[in-house]
């Protein structure tokens, strides 16, 4: 028996979309922030897998950006990290356009008062001073409070005979500051020549990316310069540097592996083997001073 042709109407609801308003209510949608797209191998992540791997990409080891208290509360010994200077808020002493509104904008973003999180804490139960930029804090650029925040936790280090650490994450000095950013390059530095001359040891740690006025200063003063894979390090950006010299940039330019190769850094360290690395390293120094 011949079946009679369905009706338009009848065709109509069988073609219907499933978000046509007569379909039934609309599935809502999918929360934000629970996937990342590595932009190494483009890798599709959940969040939770990542942050259980220290933000590397399972798939091809790509280090995503940490936020500066997960990773030296990560680095340290369970419960030992204290951090130290929290009051210190940066003072719009140019009149900088927009730059307190900027300023506060990041404070309730991140929970940091500035871009540098410093304190104390012990790693495999040897005590040191430490430091890390948050690069989600206006670029982690260096102003007054950043170099007053890092030249205190090498002060504090030197009067309490430990070594210090810092990990530089940085697109360079704060222009909204001016002259008051770039004396950071020299203070730093001064505090790290004073933490030298006691015989105490600076490990610094190089991190994605690292540039401008950090690296001209204390970033690259470490008496042992650990650096993650793949990370960028520099003073000006490859553009910059390639239009100003005229000439070809050679493979990997600015790499940690470049660096490596050319001196700068002397270790690529897995930020999962960071912590391991890091007592290794203290445990030598920390004989050294016991027996000095």
């Amino acid at each position: 028996m011949i079946q009679p042709a369905p009706e338009d109407d009848d065709i109509s609801e069988f073609l219907r979309r499933p978000d046509d308003p007569g379909f039934g209510e609309k599935k809502k949608d999918i929360p934000g922030g629970l996937w990342q797209k590595c932009p190494a191998c483009g890798a599709v992540i959940h969040e939770l897998q990542l942050c259980e791997n220290q933000r590397i990409c399972p798939k091809c080891d790509h280090h995503f950006p940490i936020e500066a208290r997960a990773r030296l509360t990560a680095l340290c010994d369970a419960g030992s990290f204290v951090s130290m200077d929290d009051h210190l808020q940066t003072v719009d002493a140019l009149g900088f356009k927009d730059y307190a509104a900027k300023v506060a904008k990041y404070r309730k973003a991140t929970g940091l008062n500035d871009a540098v999180l410093s304190g104390r804490g012990t790693i495999a139960g040897i005590k040191v001073l430490l430091a890390a930029m948050d690069f989600r804090f206006l670029g982690a650029s260096m102003g007054s409070v950043a170099g007053e925040k890092i030249t205190r936790a090498i002060e504090a280090a030197t009067v309490e005979n430990k070594p210090v650490i810092v990990f530089s994450a940085s697109g360079g000095a704060r222009m909204h500051e001016g002259i008051l950013s770039l004396m950071q390059m020299a203070k730093t530095s001064a505090a790290l020549a004073r933490h030298h001359d006691a015989g105490l040891a600076f490990i610094s740690v190089l991190t994605h990316p690292t540039f401008g006025g950090v690296t001209a200063s204390f970033a690259t003063l470490g008496d042992l310069i650990l650096a993650e894979p793949g990370c960028m390090i520099g003073f000006a950006g490859p553009r910059v540097v390639k239009e100003t010299t005229h000439q070809n940039l050679p493979a990997g330019f600015q790499t940690a592996e470049f660096m490596m190769e050319h001196g700068l850094v002397d270790f690529i360290v897995d930020r999962r083997q960071m912590r391991a690395k890091l007592a290794q390293v203290l445990g030598y120094v920390d004989q050294r001073v016991v027996a000095g």
